[in-house]
């Protein structure tokens, strides 16, 4: 059993039998799920979550047939200066599942599968502190951030050369589609396009300047 093994059933132990008892199963190799979220903040300490957007990754294909996109009830925090970033109105959420279950709905989708993200760990901070705070329950995914498999693939044999880590020229180098940025779906898709990129074509060339 690796570290991350006995990790995983060390935190899982309290959730044995429930519903969350299959995050912390051993996830199979080659899957994964992109995941994006929209949310009230940029500091990642009182962000709240307002749009979910997930997609699976099996082997080198995209399931977009398996792609999650939910939008939840608009929280107090909402104000015009994070409706300005994503363009989510209070109108817009008016529909959107109350937090609980939209999480519940994302978990599910999830499972014991490794996340990949653009800024991952910033999502993952929100979602982490939102299951704790709703069930106590802590989340043993192991994170994959795109921009860093990005940089190391093109920094190769050029140790400490600057690269431009935006999405948009990620994405415009690697000739990948540019989708609708802040939209939580989308975003999820250009993510997983890219680690798919990375992780099963051949190496990228150092970008022009």
């Amino acid at each position: 059993m690796t570290l991350a093994d006995w990790r995983r059933c060390w935190l899982g132990r309290r959730f044995k039998g429930s519903e969350f008892s299959p995050l912390f199963a051993t996830p199979p190799p080659e899957e994964w799920v992109a995941l994006d979220l929209e949310t009230t903040s940029l500091d990642p300490s009182r962000a709240e979550i307002v749009a979910i957007g997930a997609v699976r990754i099996k082997g080198p294909r995209l399931l977009i047939g398996e792609a999650l996109s939910l939008t939840v009830r608009p929280p107090l925090s909402l104000d015009a200066g994070s409706v300005v970033i994503h363009g989510l109105r209070h109108q817009d959420l008016a529909q959107g599942l109350p937090l609980d279950e939209a999480l519940r709905q994302l978990l599910a989708f999830i499972g014991p599968l490794p996340l990949v993200g653009y800024h991952i760990d910033y999502d993952w901070r929100i979602l982490q502190r939102a299951c704790h705070a709703l069930w106590r329950l802590p989340l043993p995914h192991r994170r994959i951030e795109v921009s860093r498999l990005y940089h190391d693939a093109v920094t190769r044999h050029l140790e400490g050369a600057h690269v431009d880590l935006r999405l948009t020229a990620i994405c415009a180098h690697l000739g990948l589609p540019q989708r609708d940025a802040h939209d939580a779906l989308a975003d999820a898709i250009t993510a997983a396009l890219v680690f798919l990129r990375l992780y099963y074509g051949a190496a990228p060339n150092y970008p022009k300047v």
